[in-house]
C-alpha cells in the first residue's frame, strides 16, 4: 500500500510471532529478491540503467558490511538500531519537505550515489533490510525523476539483498520453512496492497506509514527489553 519495502513491517512482525531479530532480518533479506524482482519487471521501462552500477556496488558493499556487524552485537542493540532505522525511514519520506535546499546542492554522478548509497546500506543492512526504504527519496534528493528512483531502487535491490542474505546464510540465521512461507505472504500481500493504494489519497497513505512503522518498531524494542 506504501510503496517501499515490506521490511519495516514485516521484520517486527515476525519478532512478534516469535523469532529472534536476527532470524527475522535474514527471512526478510530472501523475501526481497522475489518481491524486488516483480516491481523491476512491472517499472522495467523507468530503470535508469546509467546509475544502476554506482547503486549496486554502495549498494551491496554497505549491505554486507551492515550484516556482517549483526552477528556481532546483542539483541537490544539490534532492537535500538531497528527503532533508529525505522525514525530514519519516516524522515525519508518527508526528506524534500524537511530538507528542500540541501537538494540543490547534490547532483547524480557515481562518487554521491556510491558513497550514499554505501551508508544507507550499511544502516540498513544492520536490520536486515537492502535498501528498498531509502534508496528512492535519495535518488530523488539527487535530482532523479521519483519513478525513475523507485525502478531503479527496486532493480538494484534484488542484488542487495542477495548480498546481505548470504552473510546470514553462512551463519545459518535462516529459517527455510519460514522464509517461504514468507516469500508467498509476501507477494500476495504486495499484489494487494497495491491494489487499495490505488483507492488512497497518498497524504492519508504515508501519515498511516509513518505511524505503522513507528509503533511497530517500538514494540520490537519493548519486546527486547521485556525479553
Amino acid at each position: 500500500m506504501f510503496g517501499i519495502g515490506g521490511g519495516s513491517v514485516r521484520i517486527p512482525l515476525l519478532n512478534l510471532a516469535g523469532l529472534p531479530l536476527v532470524n527475522a532480518f535474514a527471512i526478510n533479506l530472501v523475501a526481497i529478491p522475489f518481491s524486488s524482482t516483480v516491481g523491476s519487471i512491472i517499472h522495467r521501462k523507468n530503470i535508469c540503467w546509467e546509475y544502476v552500477p554506482y547503486v549496486m556496488l554502495g549498494g551491496i558493499v554497505g549491505s554486507v558490511c551492515g550484516a556482517f556487524l549483526v552477528g556481532l552485537i546483542s539483541n537490544l542493540v539490534l532492537a535500538i538500531i531497528f527503532v533508529g532505522v525505522s525514525i530514519f525511514t519516516v524522515t525519508g519520506i518527508y526528506f524534500d519537505k524537511i530538507l528542500p535546499k540541501l537538494k540543490d546542492k547534490l547532483n547524480l554522478s557515481p562518487f554521491p550515489i556510491c558513497t550514499g548509497t554505501f551508508i544507507l546500506n550499511f544502516i540498513t543492512g544492520m536490520r536486515g533490510g537492502s535498501g528498498g526504504s531509502l534508496f528512492p527519496p535519495f535518488l530523488n534528493m539527487l535530482g532523479l525523476d521519483i519513478r525513475k528512483a523507485i525502478a531503479t531502487s527496486l532493480f538494484t535491490t534484488i542484488f542487495t539483498a542477495v548480498a546481505g542474505m548470504m552473510i546470514y546464510w553462512r551463519r545459518g540465521d535462516i529459517h527455510w520453512v519460514q522464509a517461504f512461507i514468507v516469500i508467498a505472504g509476501s507477494l500476495i500481500g504486495a499484489w494487494l496492497g497495491s491494489k487499495l493504494s490505488l483507492k488512497s489519497k497518498p497524504g492519508w497513505l504515508k501519515l498511516g506509514l509513518s505511524i505503522f512503522v513507528v509503533l511497530l518498531a517500538l514494540m520490537t524494542l519493548l519486546k527486547a527489553l521485556v525479553g
